[in-house]
């Protein structure tokens, strides 16, 4: 908003340090428990981040929602009515993203079982900040909402002053124009009357919503069949850099050795004497036996 009043900068900067917290806390006890770190662990802050920042989203508009249809209601109402508009679609998410990684912990890789491990107490703790934290955050911006303080300075600014006299930015950063006075009531955002107004009215229609079934028949179709084609293995090419030189060799060994098959090797599981000419015969006799 251009308003330096309804300016919400620093609540989305807090959101992001909402999911920075829970990536520290979340390593931080599983470094702590001793879960060994891997490369791959490296990836969880950027999920972390996603999530958070949806979950984010979901609180402020939630807040916006509430907040014009209790105008006169006092700050825990307000919240109380934002948690149970929010709070429900933040909890679901997020137990489905913990279950889908715990369930990764089974795994027998242990770099996948560490990732999981790391991430989904990453998403804990994403949850405890987005409805501890960034709720009190929520709470301390509409204070300084009502007493008309600037978002960057937090000192009060002036209000439905006459702004024909000053310049336009200074307009724009000195003067405030608070959206829950009665002269100046607060609009809904684009996007929400983009899809009250537009997408709602498109999608209930009867023959939109035949083509919506039809698609998800088509892609409900193409998973199974896609499903059915997976095959365990790795392709090792896809471990290295594309201008390595293992991926070469591995097209040449595929070209030229792949007819002979895996190579065999003996392992002699007890103690030998390589010293007596004998047994260093008798091994040579069996390499040439599997020869």
């Amino acid at each position: 908003r251009l308003s330096c009043i309804r300016n919400n900068i620093w609540l989305a900067s807090c959101g992001v340090l909402s999911s920075g917290l829970a990536v520290l806390s979340s390593f931080g006890l599983m470094l702590f428990c001793g879960v060994p770190f891997v490369v791959t662990v490296a990836n969880a802050p950027f999920l972390i981040l996603g999530v958070g920042v949806d979950d984010m989203f979901i609180m402020i508009a939630s807040w916006e929602q509430s907040s014009r249809k209790t105008e006169k209601s006092n700050v825990k109402s307000l919240l109380a009515e934002t948690y149970a508009e929010a709070a429900l679609s933040v909890t679901i998410t997020t137990l489905t993203d913990v279950l889908a990684f715990f369930i990764g912990t089974w795994t027998a890789f242990p770099s996948v079982r560490s990732f999981c491990l790391y991430t989904g107490t990453a998403f804990i703790f994403c949850y405890v900040y987005t409805l501890t934290f960034f709720g009190a955050v929520l709470v301390l911006n509409h204070k300084r909402e009502q007493g008309n303080r600037h978002w960057l300075t937090c000192m009060r600014v002036d209000v439905d002053k006459d702004q024909a006299e000053n310049s336009c930015l200074y307009n724009a950063c000195c003067i405030g124009s608070f959206s829950r006075q009665p002269s100046q009531p607060e609009g809904e955002h684009p996007m929400s009357v983009f899809f009250k107004k537009y997408y709602g009215p498109v999608i209930t229609n009867k023959w939109i919503k035949l083509l919506v079934v039809l698609l998800y028949g088509a892609y409900l179709v193409g998973s199974i069949y896609g499903c059915t084609q997976i095959r365990e293995g790795i392709d090792l090419r896809n471990l290295a850099n594309d201008d390595s030189y293992v991926i070469p060799y591995y097209d040449d060994d595929d070209k030229y050795f792949s007819t002979y098959g895996p190579r065999v090797m003996v392992v002699i599981t007890e103690s030998v004497d390589y010293w007596n000419e004998a047994v260093r015969l008798d091994i040579e006799s069996c390499v040439q036996n599997l020869e």
